[in-house]
């Protein structure tokens, strides 16, 4: 395969999956054909019991510049629609998610970022979500978890403005949780992913359903609980002073 072809590069090591945006002729830009193989490979990671965490980065020294605006002549309406898919898809992934971003994270590839469930950047990062310089409207979903992530304000500001902010303002509006030093992403990252990969899956899951608003199903997760012996194991490790072995696999949702 030629190492310049735009595409998605999956990989699994130690319960962590990542996933690395890979079109270095443009600045890691989506393709039409990269959004659409977004929610198949997010499915395959999904179903494999391995995987515990799931990262989304870009290669090189840049997250994702946005769409290909080749593809964006093709067809705008189609491009739209298959990225707000690929969002969708990302957004439900059953496990905990993380965008490590540096350099541009823009358009497409801020989407694809606020629809991860953490958002770690290096110094010198830059951020924008502009449809306003392309007369795009950005959907109402994208919308919605744009504005749940920064606030209304902040979320008019990126969109009527379609301005590029840097990591200090996008840290401070909640667009990013953590904001790296040059050369301090990849450590970090891995240590804090170890972590998640450690903790309980029966809690992370729940947590991540609550956190999206639906909090219909409390018994539905007392019983999983129950079911699962995560709880007691838990408890059983903190008082035997030992590292927990938890045995609950989250799976992936009808």
């Amino acid at each position: 395969m030629d190492r310049t072809e735009p595409r998605l590069i999956p990989s699994v090591e130690d319960g962590v999956a990542t996933l690395v945006i890979h079109h270095p002729a443009k600045r890691n830009a989506m393709t039409s054909a990269m959004w659409r193989s977004l929610p198949e490979l997010l499915e395959r990671l999904a179903e494999d019991p391995a995987v515990r965490v799931l990262v989304l980065t870009g290669a090189g020294d840049t997250f994702c510049a946005g769409a290909d605006i080749s593809t964006l002549r093709e067809s705008a309406g189609e491009a739209q629609v298959l990225a707000v898919a690929a969002e969708e898809a990302l957004a439900a992934f059953p496990r905990p998610t993380l965008a490590a971003v540096r350099g541009y994270c823009v358009g497409g590839g801020s989407q694809l970022a606020a629809a991860c469930d953490l958002r770690f950047a290096e110094e010198g990062a830059s951020f924008g979500v502009t449809p306003a310089k392309l007369g795009i409207v950005y959907a109402a979903s994208s919308t919605r978890r744009l504005v749940a992530l920064v606030g209304p304000a902040a979320a008019k500001h990126l969109l009527f403005s379609g301005e590029l902010i840097g990591t200090g303002r996008a840290l401070r509006t909640g667009l990013v949780d953590e904001v790296l030093p040059p050369g301090g992403l990849d450590e970090r990252v891995a240590r804090y992913v170890r972590v998640l990969a450690s903790r309980s899956q029966l809690t992370q899951a729940a947590a991540k359903e609550f956190a999206t608003g639906r909090t219909d199903r409390d018994g539905y997760w007392a019983g999983e609980a129950r079911a699962s012996g995560d709880t007691a194991e838990g408890v059983a490790a903190f008082l035997e002073r030992r590292a927990p072995r938890f045995t609950y696999t989250t799976r992936p949702t009808a």
